[in-house]
């Protein structure tokens, strides 16, 4: 980053401006790429589906915040997860854990959806898991074409949800 600066023309002997390469990489390595680090992924906790729960359960509206991994700037949005359990279930707050581990690391939408994906299929050892990732590219809205109002949707599913009937009643859920 320092050599950026310099490509810039930026003064790094100003007080403003001297711990500025420092503190970006901090920042990259601690909070916005911290999903790269192994020892950063999260517990998953799952449990016997004791009520016998057989339907689709949906968590939708996930917020995440990642970085596209060509241009270094952010995509941010929103994840919608269903599941139909094979005898567990997951932890809700566990959904967005795995939303936030994957998606704090350069990226790319389609990967960031079937990462998502194959981490909850293992879990809850299941094929029966829909993921939906919409989200704005910064790389989109602020350089290159300059259009502020696009999002890209990526989705990935198996197991119950190749039946369209599945996958169309969990679409109109995250619509709603």
């Amino acid at each position: 980053f320092k050599g950026i600066m310099d490509t810039l023309g930026l003064d790094l002997e100003d007080d403003s401006l001297k711990g500025t390469p420092y503190r970006v990489a901090k920042m990259y390595v601690k909070e916005l790429f911290s999903g790269l680090n192994p020892s950063n992924k999260p517990s998953i906790s799952v449990f016997d589906n004791k009520y016998q729960y057989s339907k689709m359960l949906i968590e939708k509206n996930i917020s995440f915040d990642s970085a596209c991994e060509h241009h270094f700037l952010p995509m941010r949005g929103k994840v919608h997860i269903g599941y139909v359990s094979s005898g567990k279930v997951i932890g809700l707050s566990k959904m967005n854990r795995i939303v936030q581990y994957y998606g704090k690391r350069p990226q790319v939408q389609e990967r960031l959806t079937i990462q998502i994906l194959n981490e909850l299929q293992k879990a809850l050892n299941t094929e029966s898991v829909i993921v939906v990732v919409d989200a704005e590219h910064l790389c989109v809205s602020t350089r290159g074409v300059h259009d502020p109002t696009s999002s890209t949707v990526t989705i990935e599913y198996g197991g119950s949800f190749l039946n369209e009937n599945n996958r169309n009643e969990f679409l109109k859920f995250c619509n709603q």
